[in-house]
């Protein structure tokens, strides 16, 4: 009996488990069921709200696109400032004027203003003693320009005509030269190899130069001077003018740079007069044209000169080796020019040195100098020809011209042995080119 009892007991008990437990979980898919759909409603109204603040955002967007030149939508921009017309209506028991934009700026400030006092860094106080406000934000702008020039048109480009391109060689020949006529007063010393006399006279003379240069290695120099001047001697009752200065004389210079200013060269060097050279009362015939025609040919190195800022310029020709050759046309001569027996010529082996240098001492005052020595086992030849010029002006200079000479190849004078002098000066017209 009381088995029974405890088995109606436990069924009783496990009903009451198994309803209570039935019960929980229809309670918990209720609460669940609850909470979804909270969920769910939650997140549409977010979506609404999203949308509807999209809308807002587009809406403004659209109308700030619209109104886009409107300026009174840079308080919503600029840090955060006080303006007084929003205060001013919000205070005013008026009904609110101006238009929708301004009503809807001034209230979005004035919500600022209530709830964020901290974001506002500026006042309109401040901002008008800075400098006024413009009232004319609304106003289209326009620019005002003042044309003060105006352009020239761009002409039309013509078109473009084929061109024959023509390069031309350089070229490397120079030609220059000099002359004078002038006036002068002369000396000459009783010795001297041309003869001639003291007195008053005058002179031309030309210089004449044709070079090569090409600026590598190569230079050809070619130099032809020429000297012609007469006098007339009161004292001499024999001959109406006679020569005082003769001279026909080529300088060529063949040069190959070996290094730097020094080269290596073969030179070229002819002379002889133009007439015949006299002594007052005399009628002998002392040289003559070809007589004696002198022909030097000597190879060597050659230094030129450039010095004292480039106002000395010249060249210095060394030439241990070198032919010398003379021929005298007139028989009466041959003996006072070394040649023996019954021959026209004389030949040589000989060294020589040339120095040719001009000096810009100023602008008005040169100085050109030559310097010839040829040595021989049988004679010394030594000639130093120097020029002063005074430029007085363009086309007038004045020359002073010192000739002192050496040479054992003429006889001895008593006096001044084997020495012998030129010397003159003159002022007169003169040319460059």
């Amino acid at each position: 009996m009381k088995q029974r009892y405890i088995f109606i007991v436990i069924v009783l008990l496990s009903m009451a488990v198994s309803m209570q437990a039935q019960r929980k979980g229809r309670n918990a898919v209720r609460e669940q069921t609850t909470y979804t759909e909270k969920v769910v409603n939650n997140y549409i109204d977010s979506l609404a709200v999203m949308r509807q603040r999209l809308d807002s955002l587009q809406q403004v967007n659209e109308q700030l696109r619209s109104e886009q030149n409107d300026g009174r939508y840079f308080r919503l921009f600029v840090p955060t400032t006080f303006y007084h017309s929003g205060a001013n209506k919000w205070l005013s028991l008026q009904p609110k004027s101006g238009d929708d934009i301004s009503n809807a700026i001034d209230e979005a400030m004035m919500n600022i203003y209530l709830r964020r006092p901290d974001l506002v860094v500026n006042n309109e106080s401040r901002l008008q003693a800075a400098g006024s406000i413009r009232e004319d934000v609304n106003q289209e702008l326009s620019q005002e320009v003042d044309l003060t020039d105006y352009a020239a048109p761009v002409p039309d480009e013509p078109e473009a005509i084929p061109v024959q391109l023509v390069v031309q060689k350089p070229n490397f020949w120079k030609f220059k030269g000099e002359g004078y006529l002038q006036f002068l007063q002369n000396y000459v010393s009783n010795n001297w190899h041309k003869g001639g006399e003291s007195n008053y006279s005058a002179v031309a003379a030309a210089t004449l130069e044709y070079n090569y240069n090409d600026k590598d290695k190569i230079t050809f120099d070619n130099k032809l001077e020429m000297k012609l001047g007469f006098q007339t001697s009161p004292s001499d009752t024999v001959h109406h003018f006679k020569t005082n200065n003769d001279l026909l004389r080529l300088t060529s210079k063949l040069g190959i740079q070996a290094h730097k200013r020094w080269y290596y060269t073969l030179q070229l060097l002819a002379y002889t007069q133009f007439a015949r050279g006299l002594k007052a009362n005399d009628e002998r015939v002392y040289s003559d044209f070809m007589s004696p025609f002198d022909l030097n040919i000597g190879i060597g190195m050659q230094y030129n000169v450039d010095a004292l800022g480039g106002r000395l310029k010249g060249t210095l020709n060394f030439l241990p080796f070198a032919f010398n050759f003379r021929y005298v046309d007139r028989e009466a001569l041959r003996a006072d020019n070394g040649i023996r027996g019954d021959h026209n010529t004389t030949e040589n082996f000989a060294s020589q040195f040339t120095a040719e240098l001009k000096w810009n001492i100023i602008d008005q005052i040169s100085w050109k100098t030559r310097l010839f020595a040829l040595g021989t086992y049988r004679q010394t030849k030594v000639e130093w020809e120097n020029q002063f010029e005074l430029k007085v002006t363009k086309y007038i200079s004045a020359n002073l011209f010192v000739y002192p000479r050496f040479d054992d190849g003429n006889a001895r004078d008593d006096k001044m042995g084997y020495f012998q002098l030129l010397e003159w000066s003159s002022i007169g017209l003169t040319y460059s080119f």
